[in-house]
C-alpha cells in the first residue's frame, strides 16, 4: 500500500512568523539611531560607514516609493505608511528622506526624470519591483549584521525585519 504524499506548506515565512520576527526585533533594538556603547565589532568608523550607508540605503528607497506613488496615484494610500517607515529608517541612521507628503500629480511620472528610479507601467509590476528591492536590502542589511557593533546591528536587525514585513505586505498582503 503506498504511502500518501506528505501535506504541502506554502513556500516562505508564514504571516505570523514574520510579523512576530519584526515585532521582536523591533522591542530588541527599537528605531532610535544611539552611541555604540560595546565596541566589540569593528571601528567606530567602520560604524560610522556602515550607518551612512544604510541611511542612503533607505533614503534611496524612499525614492523608489515615491517614483511609485507618482506613476501609480491609486497605489498611494496602500504604499505612504511603508514609505513612512523608511524615512524613519534614513533618519534614526542619522540621514534624511522627504517626510512630506507625496503629491503624485505635482511632477507627472517620475520615471522620465534622470535622478528618479524607472518605474513598470502596470500597477503588478511596480508593487513586485518594489518588493524586489525591499528584499534585497532587508537580505544585504541581514547579512551586514556580524561586522557590526551591538546597538548598531540591533537597529539594523529591526529595520532589516521591518523590510522583511514590507516585502510581505508589497507581495502577499491585502491588494
Amino acid at each position: 500500500m503506498p504511502f500518501p504524499p506528505p501535506p504541502r506548506l506554502p513556500s516562505g515565512p508564514r504571516r505570523r512568523s514574520l510579523l512576530a520576527a519584526a515585532t521582536g526585533a523591533a522591542l530588541l533594538g527599537g528605531c532610535s539611531p544611539g552611541p555604540d556603547t560595546d565596541g566589540t565589532a569593528g571601528s567606530p568608523s567602520a560604524a560610522d560607514r556602515a550607518r551612512a550607508h544604510a541611511a542612503r540605503d533607505s533614503a534611496e528607497l524612499v525614492d523608489r516609493y515615491d517614483a511609485v506613488i507618482a506613476a501609480h496615484p491609486a497605489l498611494a494610500d496602500r504604499l505612504r505608511p511603508l514609505r513612512a517607515e523608511v524615512v524613519r529608517h534614513a533618519e534614526a541612521f542619522g540621514g534624511t528622506a522627504a517626510a512630506g507628503p507625496v503629491n503624485p500629480s505635482a511632477s507627472g511620472n517620475p520615471s522620465a526624470s534622470a535622478t528618479s528610479p524607472a518605474v513598470p507601467s502596470d500597477e503588478k509590476g511596480a508593487l513586485a519591483e518594489l518588493a524586489a528591492a525591499e528584499r534585497t536590502l532587508s537580505d544585504r542589511r541581514t547579512g551586514a549584521l556580524s561586522a557590526l557593533p551591538g546597538e548598531l546591528a540591533r537597529l539594523l536587525a529591526s529595520v532589516a525585519a521591518s523590510g522583511s514585513a514590507h516585502v510581505y505586505l508589497l507581495t502577499e498582503g491585502a491588494a
